[in-house]
């Protein structure tokens, strides 16, 4: 049977990219990018397939509206339409409204820097949560999303392992704690490690494949 160490480094192989960077986000601490997450985020939250979020997210990027203030310059149907392209149907109107609520709140409460955001934090995650749920169609496991990706560029995060990745890693049968976690990948690769355990507990990647690949 193969360790522990070696089924994470397989899954990693296998499914070693973030959400973020699947949306074409290079996140870094830097306002466009951690503005482009949140964007993510807010897409990902409601009940619609993560790849349908993911191509929702490339194409409002695609139109330009990478930052808060050309996503609250656009217009409504301008939205919708972006999300249309996307195949995000189903909660398009919805949505559009909440991503134009949301980059205005980005705008008055933050400056449209969400680095502002993390400093009144001052690294206590449940003020993170807190101050991310104050976000249009963000809860608490909007909330997870959120900081379970930013983790690679905001090293006060780590390690941060959701409800979902904690499932995925149970499928697993690797340490179904963020420490014990920890304590198989490079600190660098927890966050890409937590993304890929959250594909094993929807079912985009197989268990048995990952196990196969790691005893290799």
């Amino acid at each position: 049977m193969p360790n522990d160490r070696n089924v994470a480094r397989a899954l990693l192989d296998r499914q070693g990219r973030t959400y973020a960077e699947e949306a074409g986000i290079s996140l870094a601490d830097r306002p466009g990018p951690l503005y482009q997450l949140l964007v993510l985020t807010t897409l990902l939250s409601t009940r619609i397939r993560a790849g349908v979020a993911l191509a929702a997210a490339r194409e409002l990027f695609a139109a330009g509206y990478r930052t808060p203030r050309a996503m609250e310059a656009a217009s409504w149907q301008d939205r919708v339409d972006a999300l249309g392209r996307g195949h995000y149907r189903r909660y398009d109107e919805r949505t559009a409204t909440m991503l134009g609520t949301g980059a205005q709140l980005c705008l008055d409460r933050w400056h449209g820097d969400l680095r502002r955001l993390h400093r009144e934090a001052d690294g206590d995650r449940t003020a993170l949560r807190r101050l991310l749920t104050q976000f249009p169609g963000i809860g608490p496991t909007g909330a997870d999303i959120f900081l379970r990706e930013v983790q690679t560029i905001w090293p006060d995060v780590r390690p941060y392992a959701d409800r979902r990745a904690l499932a995925g890693a149970r499928r697993l049968g690797l340490p179904a704690n963020p420490g014990g976690l920890a304590g198989l990948v490079g600190e660098a690769d927890f966050g890409r490690l937590a993304s890929a355990l959250v594909r094993v507990s929807l079912g985009q990647e197989s268990v048995g494949e990952v196990k196969t690949a790691a005893a290799r």
